[in-house]
C-alpha cells in the first residue's frame, strides 16, 4: 500500500514510521521546510525511545521519505492520513479544527484517483463528515471516502503500542474503505491483535471517552490521596488493593500532581465542550478538569509549607518538568503551574531533566538548568522530584541531604518512603497521599 502521511509531529511520525516497518511505501508530509530537513538528516525532532533507529531502518529500506510537496506526495496514494494538530481553542475549549480542515482542502485538490482519506488527529465527534463535506466542496469531482483511525500512542512507549495494539479503533462509511484500512493493518490482523471496525461517529468518540475515562482514574486516585493524607492511609496500599479488582485494574491509580501531556488537558476540555453544545452536560468530566487544577494548587501549596510559608530567598531543586518520563513533552505538565508558583514567590529554582530542556527553556524562564541531581542540590533548602525518570529513581539520599542547606524534600511522585528519607537524614519528607516525615520524626499529615 502506498500512504501518505501530512504532518510530522508526535502522533505522525510515529504512526508514519510504524506503517512503513509494516511493508508499505510512506511519504511524510510536512509544511515546515526546516523540519522536513533534520527528518532526511536522520534527525528525530521528537523525543521517543527507539524512534531514530527504527526511521533509519525504513529510510534504508526506500519504504519512508518526507517532503513539503503535498501534491506530489497525495498522488497515487491508497491512503491521505491526516495527523495534524488539534489545539484546544482559545476562549471556549473547543478542539481547533483549522489545521485539519486545510489540510483536508489541499488533499481535495491534490486527489487524483480513489483515496481514503483517514483522520488521525483526535478530533471531535461529526469531524470527518465535516472533512467530507470540505472535500467535496473543494474538489467536487473527487473519488474518495473518509475513515477515522484515532491513535492511542502513550509518549515514551509509542512504537510499542503502535505494534502491539490493545485495540486498533476503525470509522467507515463503505466496504471500500474498509478493505483498505484492513489492508494497511493486515500485519496486525495476522497477529490477532483487536481491531474494532465502526461507524464514524462512535470511533471518533471512543477516542474521547478513553482519555475522560483514565483522567477520571487519575484524578479519582489524587482526590483519595488528599484524603488519605487527613486520614493516615497510604494510597498506594489504597491503589493496590483497589487495582486487584479486575473491574477497575492497576493502571493509572498513581497519585501525583495531577495529569498533563498533548492529551488528556485537550481531550477533556473538548468532550465537554461538546456535551455543552448538544445539551448533555459532560458533569464528570467537567469536575475532572477543575479537580486536576485544585490537585496542582495543592501541590504548591504543599511546596509552601516546607519552606516555611514562603518561597522567598529560598533554593529549590527540581527534579524533571516533562509531564511524563520517557518523553520531551511539556504540554501542560504540572511543572508549567507548579516552576512559575515558585520562581513567582521569589525562589531561586534550579531544573534538572534528561529531555526537556530543549522544550522547557522557553516555557520555564527564570530557571537555572542543571544535568547533575546531584549538582542541582548543593545547598538547596528543598529538593522536590516532580517527574519520575528512572534517574531519579535511585539517588544517594544521603548525600543529597548532607549537601543540601535544609534537607527538605517534596517527592510528588512517591519515588521514595519517609523511611528512606529519615534514615538518609531528611528534616522532612512529603509526599502524596503516604505518610510523610516532619521535623519532629512523626507521621506527617498535613494534607493541602
Amino acid at each position: 500500500m502506498r500512504i501518505t502521511m501530512i504532518g510530522t509531529g508526535y502522533v505522525g511520525l510515529v504512526s508514519g514510521v510504524c506503517f512503513s516497518d509494516f511493508g508499505h511505501d510512506v511519504v511524510c508530509v510536512d509544511r515546515d521546510p526546516q523540519k522536513i530537513a533534520m527528518l532526511d538528516a536522520g534527525e528525530v525532532p521528537i523525543y521517543e525511545p527507539g524512534l531514530d533507529t527504527l526511521m533509519a531502518k525504513n529510510v534504508e529500506a526506500g519504504r519512508l521519505s518526507f517532503t513539503t510537496d503535498l501534491t506530489t506526495a497525495v498522488d497515487g496514494a491508497d491512503a491521505v492520513f491526516i495527523a495534524v494538530g488539534t489545539p484546544t481553542r482559545r476562549g471556549d475549549g473547543h478542539a481547533d479544527l483549522s489545521y485539519v480542515m486545510a489540510a483536508a482542502e489541499e488533499v481535495a485538490r491534490a486527489l487524483t484517483d480513489y483515496a481514503v482519506i483517514v483522520t488521525k488527529s483526535t478530533v471531535p465527534v461529526g469531524t470527518n463528515r465535516q472533512v467530507k463535506e470540505t472535500v467535496s466542496r473543494a474538489n467536487p469531482n473527487a473519488s474518495f471516502d473518509v475513515a477515522s483511525n484515532p491513535e492511542f500512542l502513550r509518549e515514551g512507549a509509542a512504537i510499542d503500542d503502535f505494534m502491539k495494539p490493545d485495540r486498533v479503533v476503525v470509522g467507515v462509511e463503505s466496504d471500500r474503505a474498509a478493505e483498505v484500512m484492513a489492508d494497511i493493518y493486515r500485519p496486525l490482523y495476522l497477529r490477532d491483535f483487536p481491531i474494532v471496525t465502526t461507524d464514524l461517529e462512535s470511533a471518533e468518540m471512543i477516542k474521547y471517552a478513553a482519555n475522560a475515562f483514565l483522567a477520571t482514574k487519575i484524578t479519582f486516585i489524587n482526590e483519595i490521596a488528599a484524603l488519605s493524607e487527613r486520614v493516615g492511609a497510604d494510597v498506594k496500599e489504597v491503589s493496590k488493593g483497589m487495582g486487584l479488582d479486575g473491574r477497575i485494574g492497576n493502571k493509572f491509580l498513581h497519585a501525583g500532581p495531577g495529569y498533563g501531556g498533548s492529551c488528556f488537558p485537550k481531550d477533556t476540555s473538548a468532550l465537554a465542550r461538546i456535551g455543552q453544545e448538544h445539551a448533555v452536560p459532560q458533569s464528570i468530566v467537567e469536575t475532572v478538569i477543575r479537580v486536576n487544577d485544585d490537585v496542582k494548587a495543592r501541590m504548591i501549596q504543599k511546596l509552601r509549607d516546607l519552606c516555611d510559608g514562603s518561597f522567598n530567598g529560598k533554593t529549590i531543586s527540581v527534579l524533571g518538568v516533562t509531564f511524563k518520563p520517557n518523553t520531551d513533552d511539556m504540554r501542560d505538565a504540572p511543572s508549567l503551574t507548579i516552576v512559575p508558583a515558585l520562581v513567582g514567590g521569589g525562589a531561586t529554582v534550579r531544573v534538572v531533566d534528561p529531555q526537556g530542556k530543549r522544550e522547557g527553556e522557553a516555557l520555564l524562564p527564570g530557571v537555572k538548568w542543571h544535568d547533575d541531581p546531584y549538582a542541582a542540590t548543593d545547598g538547596a533548602d528543598l529538593l522536590v522530584v516532580l517527574t519520575e525518570w528512572n534517574e531519579f529513581r535511585a539517588l544517594d539520599l544521603t548525600r543529597l541531604a548532607q549537601s543540601m542547606k535544609t534537607a527538605h524534600m517534596a517527592d510528588l511522585r512517591n519515588v521514595y518512603t519517609s523511611q528512606s528519607a529519615r534514615q538518609a537524614g531528611f528534616i522532612s519528607y512529603e509526599c502524596v497521599g503516604r505518610p510523610g516525615l516532619s521535623g519532629s520524626d512523626e507521621r506527617s499529615l498535613r494534607a493541602v
